[in-house]
């Protein structure tokens, strides 16, 4: 039995819908107006244990739409994911949180985002593929250089 608490485990528990929101403050007026809108995409993610060697990971996406200055539509979409993750270096596992979790978690957020603009009467908003690692390493050598600055001071740009 001491043999299997030291095999290391990575599995999903569970994949969710966590939050979704779709907003259309200046309808139906806007509806009826022509022109390209201006669609800004943002990402984030989060995580945090909530047990044992469970973690939540969480991405989100918040898409508005501009027509001339004004809010077309606004979707924020956040989807959630619960993993168990033991028996590996502390490293390794926020490694699988920032990189792994987030790419599982993503296909269904896109999936989501593009059917809620659907829903709502506009063309889908389809989401970019997203390099987690890349970000993951990006955001590592950023907490680096912060780090090396001493004191808190932040790193010009």
């Amino acid at each position: 039995m001491a043999e299997d608490t030291a095999n290391p485990v990575f599995q999903i528990q569970r994949i969710y819908l966590k939050d979704l929101s779709l907003e259309q403050p200046n309808a139906p007026q806007i509806l009826a107006e022509q022109g390209q809108p201006q669609v800004e995409i943002s990402l984030g993610l989060g995580a945090e244990g909530i047990g044992e060697g469970l973690y939540e990971v969480t991405v989100t996406a918040t898409v508005t739409a501009k027509l001339k200055d004004r809010v077309l539509f606004l979707v924020e979409a956040k989807q959630g994911g619960i993993f168990e993750i033991r028996n590996l270096p502390a490293e390794q596992v926020q490694a699988i949180l920032g990189i792994a979790c987030p790419g599982m978690i993503y296909p269904y957020l896109r999936a989501i985002v593009s059917d809620v603009c659907t829903r709502a009467g506009f063309p889908p908003v389809l989401l970019s593929e997203v390099n987690f690692q890349a970000m993951y390493e990006a955001q590592q050598a950023q907490a680096k250089g912060n780090a090396t600055n001493g004191s808190g001071a932040i790193a010009s740009a």
